[in-house]
């Protein structure tokens, strides 16, 4: 504002203009109401530009020796181009040049030519006061947009990670229930087999306990893994230390000999040895094999015989486990992954779930002639688990 006062006054006490009246007083007040406005041009750009326009056509209308209008409207211009009112501000040098220009040519008879010489360097002023304003403009809602994308960005990236988050602790959760269901069940199994053969056969006593000794062992150095991983303050602490990592059918031979020391008589039909599973669709097999094993401890007893079926093709594998114990109703309805009866407990559910996220199909229901039966097909060209493994 100050340099723009000292500007049109200095202009007003050197201007020389043939037929114009001695500047006085009020010429000076008028180049001062010229500059004032521009102290809230910030809050109201259009209304200064519109103030000080009425004030300079003031000053003209008087005859006072003439000055440039660019001297003080270049400002203001800047500012109502810059708040986005660019039709408005563009109406008031268009009116001053025309203005000016039809007042040369038509009253003093001033030569086109003459004319132009004398405005064009005005107009570039204005232009450029005009330009200035719309580039900053640009560059303000540039700068806005960038800052919205990050925050989106950020969102997003926090969504993704509460949802990483959340999905991994519903797979350990799913892992230590997997674990120490296992553990426990079978433990369970061969303490009571234990207790019934301590007074009338020792040997097989021992045997029992010390199948229970190992089956606690695994469970606990399981627990202790994942425990480990999630209490660890190291950012590079590696997710694959997970138990699930190591969980595959190459694990069955021991799931089998744990399930058959607790007294369960279990029959394998095929061998996925040879096969190259993907490793989400290796970790998922498994452990729907050793869920439905312990299902079949919990609910069908030592008594019960299981038969477990291994079946690959080109396009899928497909991992079944039947028993011969009383299990459910045989008129109630099959549990599908498609719908029908829900689980009853989590095992099902979580078998339902891993099965699901590779984009493959679990049966599970009483069989018709007594029994259980779970069945999960899994595709072969299962995607890659993402990251935090097989959910």
């Amino acid at each position: 504002m100050l340099a723009v006062l000292v500007a049109d006054e200095i202009a007003i006490a050197t201007g020389r203009e043939v037929g114009s009246v001695d500047r006085d007083w009020f010429a000076y007040a008028l180049g001062v109401a010229m500059a004032v406005p521009l102290l809230v041009r910030r809050c109201y750009p259009t209304v200064v530009l519109y103030v000080v326009a009425a004030v300079l056509l003031l000053f003209y209308a008087l005859n006072y020796p003439g000055f440039p209008p660019g001297l003080v409207l270049a400002v203001p211009l800047y500012d109502a181009t810059r708040a986005g009112r660019l039709w408005w501000a563009v109406s008031v040098p268009v009116f001053f040049l025309s203005a000016g220009a039809i007042a040369l040519i038509a009253h003093r008879r001033t030569p086109a030519l003459d004319v132009l010489s004398a405005f064009l360097p005005q107009a570039a002023t204005i232009a450029v006061a005009i330009l200035l304003g719309a580039l900053m403009r640009s560059r303000a809602a540039y700068a806005a947009e960038v800052r919205l994308r990050l925050t989106r960005a950020d969102r997003e990236r926090e969504l993704e990670a509460r949802r990483r988050v959340s999905e991994e602790r519903l797979r350990i959760a799913r892992d230590l229930h997997d674990t120490v269901g296992h553990a426990i069940a079978t433990i369970t199994v061969q303490s009571a087999a234990a207790l019934q053969l301590l007074d009338r056969d020792l040997e097989r006593s021992r045997e029992a306990l010390e199948a229970i000794r190992g089956t606690g062992r695994a469970a606990l150095t399981e627990m202790r893994a994942t425990l480990g991983v999630l209490r660890s303050d190291d950012p590079a602490a590696d997710p694959a230390a997970l138990p699930d990592r190591d969980a595959g059918l190459h694990r069955l031979p021991d799931l089998l000999a744990a399930v058959r020391a607790a007294g369960l008589r279990v029959e394998v039909d095929g061998d996925l040895a040879d096969q190259r599973l993907p490793g989400p669709v290796d970790q998922v097999a498994y452990r729907v094999l050793q869920e439905s094993l312990t299902n079949v401890l919990r609910h069908a007893g030592q008594r019960a015989g299981a038969e477990v079926l291994l079946r690959a093709t080109p396009e899928s594998v497909t991992v079944e486990v039947r028993d011969d114990g009383p299990g459910h109703d045989a008129g109630a309805a099959p549990l599908d992954a498609t719908g029908g009866t829900p689980p009853s407990g989590r095992g099902l559910q979580g078998m339902r779930e891993r099965v699901e996220m590779l984009g493959g199909r679990l049966t599970a229901g009483p069989r018709p002639g007594g029994g259980f039966q779970v069945r999960a097909i899994l595709p072969r060209d299962a995607p890659q688990a993402p990251e935090g493994g097989v959910s």
